[in-house]
This record gives structure tokens, C-alpha cells and sequence, in this order.
């Protein structure tokens, strides 16, 4: 009996000093968590910068006084990028009828292809940060303050790159952001609302971000890092320092943080860093289609078991896309011996080859894998995005009209090519599919269409199958659409 208490009690022991073990090194380990944020902070820090922009602007657009005589801290148009028009920050009214308006974000030190340069640094910023300044200041981490100028800027990725004229300052590793994976810690460092050099963590929420309205070419990181007017233009880095994103906007229904911040990846960052700064501009690659996501309701309309890849809704005349041979039809499956996922991420793959490289299409053509070689031409302006007697149809809600000369006329069109919709019932299929009127049906499960009758008699066709695939045109977008009954 003695022994059998003597040995609950070192097992009662073993098990309290377990648990202490346990308690500890759970502490250390954060202990050693928090080490890692600071020892990201001491070393990523000093290659961060504040940047303010200053914008003259007449007093005839007015202007709100601010109490305590002191500005808004990061101007109007910077405001509104983050939290939309129906915000207005106010103005500090100028004397001598002019005012200026202050605005403030961030940046980092940037080693072009060519590496850092001994009479002056490059600095990656966002293009919204620093569109339509009158004068750039760019302050360092140590105190010191230099003007900037623009190197480079492009609108359509939101990136920028600006100038000082000083030289060996650190510019920040970069990772290959291709890598990072959903889940791994990232830290954001930036002067949110004037509060400079200051650093938030979280993780990353997910990749491949597009479609989102921000940028004409979108991938983005997406994360919960704290990210506020301010961040714009700072590095977003992982544990090791590198820099996996340049902080770029938020999601906000309140005005303030929610938790859902974007930065764009430092591999199409780079890219068109080192465009501006080798020619001030960007040169996109170009195919000349339009595209669409290949969802589960296509893929079963055009005999596909995968549901992976982009369907070509259009191949342009006289086309890099045309003369390789891609026609109407053809799922585009992989690029460059990379497989396509998306339409934004192809789109991008595209716009970053270099014009008269040669790449391999990899495409489905009913149901036949095959390979392309295309010589990428190159983008000119600015590219239209892809995405799209009266006749009454109950299935798919569509009242349509053979096309007559005189509508035609009104609508661009030519007579006999297609039917109208003029009529979309309220609720139906074809209105969730995102059908209107004034759209015009081209095909119908690959016919094409030439009056409201062969249309009928192509729905007619379909009503055994219960679903119907159809090629529309709205002004300049062209799509497929698969309805089902």
C-alpha cells in the first residue's frame, strides 16, 4: 500500500513538472517568435522611407478649414484610393487664394537588374502615391530628407519608381513571391497615417487575388497584416527580412482596417521596376484574345472533363493568337509549359513576356490536347479587359430580334449576324448570367445564329439536354455563356 502511494505521488510530480516544462517552453517560444518580429524591424527599417507629396491646387476648389491649424495627414486622393469617393479628407485653406494638398505614403530602397548605383537610389513606391505631384519629399529612417523625382510610372499595375540623388543606402533582398504559400507569417512595415516606420504582422490570407477593380493587372497577396492610408508603397516581408509585396490597398465597408489588406507581389513588381527605370515606360506582350474563365457548365458544354484553363471567346484579325493557328472554342491549358488557372494570372503572364519571344499554348480542342508555338506581339494602348419579328424563349427568360438593317445601324452589328435580346425577364437565368438587352447572341451550342427563328429552333433543340451554350457580344465583349433548365 505504501509503495502504491509513493508511486502516485512521483507520478503526480512527474506530471506537475511536466507541465511546467511545458508552460516554459511554450514561452520561449514566443519569446523567441517576438525576437524574430523585432530583429525583422531592426534590419528592414532603415531601407523603408516616408514619402510626401506636395500638389498645388487653386482656390476655386475651395477648401475646409481643420481644427488645431493642422492638415489632414494623408491628403484627399489618397483618402479616397483607400475608402472611395464618398470620403472627402478635409483641406487647410492656404493664403493668397492657393492651397496645397499634402499627400503621404511609403516606399523602400530597390537595386535595379543592374544593383545599386553610387550617385543615386531607386525607391518602389505605388504610381497612386506620387500621380500628379508638384514636388516629392523622401524622408530616411536616420532623418535625413532629399527631393525626389520620377523615374517611372504605370497606371495600369500601380507601381512607381522615384529617384534621390544619394547613394549607398540598403536596399532590401527580394524573394521570389511565387513561393510564399497561404498561412506563413509576413510583416508590414510603412508610416501609416504620418506614424512612421511603423510595423504590423499577420499572415498571408491567400494569393492569386484578381478580378478585385484595383489595377488593370492584379495578382495579389492578400493579408491581415494591418494595413492603412500610409502603407501605400511599403514592403510587405517574411520572417527572413525579404520582401515578398509592396503594400497597396484594403477592403473596407467601416472606413478603417478590417483585416483584409492587399499588396502586390514582388515578382511582377520587379518586372516593371525594371522597365521604368531602364526606359521610363512598360512594353506588354500581346495575343490578341479574349478570354473567360472555363467554369464546370462550359467545360460540360464543350465535352471537357477538366475544369482548368481559359476559353477563348475571340481570336482578334491578323493576331499573334490567329496566326499561330488558335481558333474560337480552344481551351488554353498551360503557357510557357506553366499550367493556366485563371484568367488573371495568364492575362499577366502574357503582359510580362517580352514582345517577339516564342511561347508554347498548350490548348484543348475538342478534347484533343495540342501545342501552339506563338510569336508574342506587342501591346498597343491601353487593352480592353475579357471577361462578354420578336421571339420569347420561357426557359432561358430571353426575348430576342432577328437583326434588321435598321437595327443594325443602331447597334453596331450587321444585319443577319446574330439576334437582339430586348427584353430579359426579371429573375431568370439568362438575367443571373449577367444578360441584358442590347446584347447580341452570335452562336447558339456552336451554330451560327442569323434570325429569331433559327434561334427558337435552337432552344427547341437543347430543351432535352436542359442547357444551352450560347456566344454573346456586348459592345466590345465578347463571352460564352452556359444556361441550364
Amino acid at each position: 500500500m505504501y509503495k502504491l502511494a509513493l508511486r502516485w505521488w512521483l507520478l503526480l510530480f512527474l506530471a506537475v513538472s511536466l507541465q511546467g516544462h511545458a508552460e516554459d517552453g511554450a514561452i520561449a517560444s514566443l519569446r523567441e517568435t517576438g525576437k524574430a518580429f523585432a530583429r525583422v524591424a531592426r534590419d528592414v527599417s532603415p531601407s523603408v522611407v516616408f514619402i510626401q507629396i506636395d500638389k498645388g491646387a487653386s482656390a476655386s476648389s475651395g477648401g475646409a478649414t481643420v481644427p488645431f491649424g493642422e492638415q489632414w495627414p494623408f491628403g484627399d486622393e489618397l483618402f479616397k484610393h483607400f475608402f472611395g469617393d464618398r470620403f472627402s479628407a478635409p483641406q487647410q485653406q492656404q493664403p493668397h487664394g492657393e492651397r496645397h494638398i499634402v499627400g503621404q505614403g511609403s516606399g523602400f530602397v530597390f537595386a535595379s537588374k543592374d544593383g545599386l548605383l553610387s550617385d543615386r537610389t531607386y525607391i518602389l513606391t505605388n504610381n497612386h502615391v506620387v500621380e500628379d505631384a508638384d514636388s516629392i519629399r523622401v524622408k530616411l529612417q536616420d532623418g535625413r530628407e532629399f527631393d525626389a523625382t520620377v523615374k517611372g510610372r504605370d497606371p495600369q499595375s500601380d507601381v512607381a519608381v522615384i529617384e534621390i540623388k544619394t547613394g549607398g543606402l540598403p536596399a532590401l533582398p527580394l524573394a521570389d513571391s511565387s513561393k510564399l504559400e497561404v498561412g506563413e507569417w509576413v510583416v508590414a512595415i510603412g508610416n501609416p497615417f504620418g506614424l512612421s516606420n511603423t510595423l504590423t504582422v499577420g499572415v498571408v490570407s491567400a494569393t492569386g487575388r484578381t478580378g478585385i477593380g484595383i489595377n488593370d493587372y492584379e495578382d495579389f497577396i492578400q493579408t491581415d497584416a494591418a494595413i492603412n492610408p500610409g502603407n501605400s508603397g511599403g514592403p510587405l516581408v517574411n520572417l527572413d527580412g525579404d520582401v515578398v509585396g509592396m503594400n497597396t490597398a484594403i477592403f473596407s465597408r467601416s472606413g478603417g482596417y478590417m483585416g483584409v489588406g492587399f499588396a502586390i507581389p514582388i515578382n511582377l513588381a520587379r518586372a516593371i521596376a525594371n522597365q521604368l527605370i531602364a526606359t521610363g515606360g512598360v512594353t506588354r506582350g500581346y495575343l490578341g484574345v479574349t478570354i473567360q474563365q472555363l467554369t464546370p457548365d462550359l467545360a460540360e458544354s464543350f465535352g471537357i472533363e477538366q475544369v482548368k484553363g481559359v476559353l477563348v471567346a475571340k481570336v482578334n484579325d491578323d493576331s499573334p493568337a490567329g496566326r499561330a493557328g488558335l481558333h474560337q472554342g480552344d481551351v488554353i491549358v498551360s503557357y510557357d509549359g506553366k499550367p493556366v488557372t485563371d484568367v488573371g494570372s495568364f492575362r499577366n503572364a502574357v503582359a510580362l513576356t517580352a514582345p517577339g519571344s516564342h511561347r508554347e499554348l498548350g490548348i484543348l480542342r475538342k478534347g484533343e490536347r495540342q501545342a501552339l508555338d506563338v510569336t508574342i506581339g506587342r501591346l498597343a494602348g491601353k487593352p480592353t479587359l475579357a471577361q462578354g419579328s420578336a421571339q420569347g424563349v420561357d426557359e432561358t427568360g430571353l426575348t430576342v430580334r432577328t437583326i434588321t438593317p435598321k437595327l443594325a445601324g443602331e447597334l453596331g452589328a450587321t444585319a443577319g449576324e446574330g439576334v437582339v435580346v430586348t427584353a430579359v425577364r426579371s429573375g431568370s437565368m439568362a438575367e443571373r448570367a449577367g444578360i441584358d438587352p442590347g446584347t447580341v447572341i452570335l452562336r447558339v451550342n456552336r451554330k451560327d445564329m442569323h434570325s429569331a427563328a433559327e434561334f427558337a429552333a435552337a432552344l427547341d433543340e437543347s430543351r432535352a439536354d436542359r442547357r444551352v451554350l450560347m456566344l454573346v457580344r456586348k459592345g466590345d465583349m465578347q463571352r460564352y455563356v452556359a444556361l441550364r433548365w
